[in-house]
This record gives C-alpha cells, sequence and structure tokens, in this order.
C-alpha cells in the first residue's frame, strides 16, 4: 500500500473526465490551493460553499473535487470578510486544495449525464447533443507467438481495441520475423552477430488518440524485445460521439404524471415543475444536468417525449409547449448524482493502485430552493 499526493488522485481522475472534453472557456482543472501534498482524505461534492469547506476541516480533508467551479467569474479583489472571500481564506489557512470538473464531467462516459440516465433505469441511452469525437490511431506491432496473448491483453486493459460496446478488439497474423543483434545489443532471443529467425505475430488494433502514452506504455512494458518494432497509422474514422445530455427509453411506457413522480421519488425531491399534459405517454426520454433551456430542440428533434433538466425559463416552457415536448424540471441539484458515481469510481481507482486514501462524498446540502 502507497500513500499518495493531490497530483495522482487528479491523474487518476482525467483518466476518466479529461480536460479536452471540456467546452471553451470552461474554468475547470485546479482552481485553489497545491497538489503536491499529502493527502489522505479526498471529499467529491457538486457545489463548494462555506458548509462544505467546514466538513472538509473537519474530515482533515485536503483535497475537494467538486462539479461546480468556485471561481467561475474571474476575482477582481479578495477581501475576507464577504462570504466568498472567507470560504477562500479557510481553505487556503487549511491547505485544502479544490480541483473543479464541470461540463468534461458532463460529457464522460460515465459522469453526470450517464448517472442521470441510470438512475432514471433509461435503456438504449446515446448522447443528445455530440460535442467531440475522439481520433483513432491504429497500432501494429510485432511480437514473438508465445508472448503475443500477453501482449494483447495489456493493450486492451490500456484501452486499445474498445468498439462501441466490445473492449480487447484485435487481429492477428503470424508469420516469421528476421533481425541482426548488433555488437551493442542485448537480444531476448538470438545471439549477437547472428541472423535469428523467430515466429512472430502481428497484432492489429485501435486506440483513441487521448490514450496513446498509456498504450504505448503497456507495449513497451509487456513486449519482451530491446527493441520493438511497431507501426502507428492516423485512422479517417473517428470515436463514438461524446456530448452533452443523453435520451433513451424507459422499460415501460407511463403518462407524465407516472413518469414525473417516479422522477421525484428518484431525485429525494420535495417538489418539481411539470410542463405538458399530464396525461401525455412517455416513452423515450432525454436528460442533461443543469441548466436545459438550450436543449429543448435537440431533444424535439431526438424524439423525445420527455425532457427531464433544470432552470427552465418561463418562456422556454411555452416553446416546448408549442413543439409538443413534455418537460419535468426536476432543478440543478439532481447533478448531486455525480457525488456517490464520482466517489466510488476514484476509490476502486485507487484500490487498483494501492493507495492508502479516503475517497468519499460531501454530506453538506447545498440545495439553495425549499418547497413550501
Amino acid at each position: 500500500m502507497k500513500t499518495v499526493n493531490g497530483h495522482q488522485i487528479i491523474q487518476l481522475f482525467e483518466e476518466f473526465s479529461p480536460k479536452h472534453l471540456a467546452e471553451d472557456g470552461d474554468p475547470i482543472g485546479l482552481q485553489i490551493g497545491k497538489l503536491n501534498e499529502k493527502v489522505e482524505n479526498v471529499m467529491i461534492t457538486l457545489d463548494v460553499l462555506e458548509n462544505v469547506v467546514d466538513e472538509a476541516i473537519k474530515n482533515n480533508v485536503k483535497l475537494i473535487i467538486a462539479h461546480h467551479p468556485p471561481l467561475f467569474r474571474p476575482l477582481k479583489s479578495l477581501h475576507t470578510d464577504t462570504y466568498q472571500g472567507r470560504m477562500i481564506e479557510k481553505l487556503i489557512k487549511n491547505d485544502i486544495a479544490v480541483y473543479a470538473a464541470h461540463t468534461n464531467l458532463d460529457v464522460a462516459q460515465g459522469g453526470v449525464n450517464d448517472l442521470l440516465a441510470e438512475e432514471l433505469n433509461l435503456q438504449e441511452t446515446s448522447v443528445l447533443r455530440p460535442t467531440y469525437s475522439e481520433q483513432l490511431r491504429k497500432l501494429i506491432v510485432y511480437v514473438p507467438k508465445e508472448n503475443s496473448e500477453e501482449l494483447r491483453e495489456a493493450l486492451g486493459k490500456a484501452g486499445a481495441g474498445h468498439i462501441g460496446n466490445y473492449s480487447h478488439c484485435s487481429f492477428s497474423t503470424e508469420g516469421k520475423g528476421r533481425f541482426l543483434p548488433g555488437a551493442n545489443s542485448d537480444p531476448h532471443i538470438g545471439q549477437k552477430g547472428k541472423v535469428e529467425e523467430v515466429s512472430e505475430v502481428k497484432i492489429e488494433t485501435i486506440y483513441p488518440l487521448s490514450l496513446e502514452k498509456k498504450v504505448l506504455k503497456a507495449m513497451f512494458t509487456h513486449h519482451p524485445y530491446e527493441e520493438v518494432a511497431y507501426d502507428i497509422y492516423a485512422l479517417e474514422n473517428t470515436g463514438e460521439p461524446l456530448g452533452l445530455g443523453r435520451i433513451g427509453k424507459l422499460q415501460e411506457e407511463v403518462s407524465l404524471k407516472e413518469f414525473a413522480a417516479s422522477v421525484k421519488k428518484t431525485f429525494g425531491m420535495d417538489g418539481i415543475r411539470v410542463i405538458g399534459d399530464r396525461d401525455a405517454i412517455v416513452k423515450k426520454v432525454a436528460v442533461l444536468g443543469g441548466d436545459g433551456n438550450k436543449f429543448i430542440s435537440a431533444a424535439k428533434r431526438q424524439g423525445a417525449d420527455a425532457f427531464v433538466s433544470g432552470d427552465i425559463y418561463y418562456h422556454t416552457a411555452h416553446d416546448a409547449m408549442m413543439m409538443g415536448l413534455n418537460i419535468v424540471d426536476a432543478g440543478h441539484h439532481i447533478e448531486k448524482v455525480m457525488k456517490d458515481g464520482v466517489a466510488k469510481y476514484l476509490a476502486g481507482k485507487c484500490a487498483e493502485k494501492g493507495y492508502i486514501v479516503n475517497i468519499f462524498a460531501s454530506k453538506a446540502d447545498t440545495n439553495p430552493f425549499t418547497y413550501m
């Protein structure tokens, strides 16, 4: 088991929610503090408010990972007699770093919108509005036949060979490899100064460009040769599209009234706003965490019977009514699903690495709204 610092935690987190998925101008990443200190406790939160900071101090937390950036707008000054200034002062005095993952966590596979879709038990889900498509590379590597299975498995674990719902995809052909070890070589097979012929396997697989370093590291680590023969090709086809929101199907069709009641229960809410005919039939559902005003046309275009989101404006509601789209405005705070989701993911990854660290979801209530 190993102690860990903030950099190591964030490295694991960014494998799940990389920065390049974020929308332009989104203030993500390290916002307060430093990451090079030893970390024993990491807290996951939706918002960074003073009650959250107090909770972090009480639990000896040195790293907070938040969905909503506490410094969303640039600060022109910092007065410690204001609410925000007092909160930041507490973070700095207690050496607590704050890292924000906003739209990149919305877009990421397994991120906020996938977690919301899972809570609603949506089936056959796809992206509501694509924002990013990964460039693909093709790797061809030659390896002795007896080492080929180990190398294929290592490449698959590193993320190579993922196509749709399938992983570890590759193609292999057998042949003869020939080489002449030089005077300064240390050959795994053969002798210096003598041409060697080996039964080899040619392995072909694909990987997203963002995983190139990880895939190549796996290849070099698990390949027996001192000098690895390999080729990399850029591909015209792209990877699975990623983006904001999800759309899928309920297991059974229900009325809008029944569906809204289930949404309210699922997210533990005291009240929700519903737009549309309560007797309308709902089967296909779009969901998007946060402010959904700009996405009603996308939901309608993809055939959604209902759209679950938050912060719907009065006139946007009229637009939805006129286009025949039912809406369940469950509020911005339903994004709280990310707390347990991210904590579970990171805890699992840290366990795999043997890191000694406690990762937990904040219990502080940051929902500003109550229903009377």
